[in-house]
């Protein structure tokens, strides 16, 4: 399996459809050699204002989401 390290720079815009949220992003994306001490797997690192913006984006396509769900199923 590879692994990388993706810095997020820039969430520009969140769409849903059938359930899938799509993040469109600017990211700097770097493979990771298996020569450090780190764990393996992939790394998401972005700065507390870019985590505000996909926190908030996230919110607001999951109540889109929400509610386009039936009454009877909440």
């Amino acid at each position: 399996m590879k692994t990388y390290n993706i810095e997020v720079q820039k969430v520009k815009a969140m769409t849903n459809s059938n359930g899938l949220i799509r993040a469109q992003i600017d990211a700097l994306v770097q493979p990771v050699s298996g020569h450090d001490d780190s764990p393996p797997g992939t790394v998401l690192s972005l700065s507390e204002a870019n985590a505000r913006v996909l926190l908030l984006l996230l919110k607001a396509q999951l109540a889109e989401f929400d509610s386009r769900k039936a009454k009877s199923r909440r």
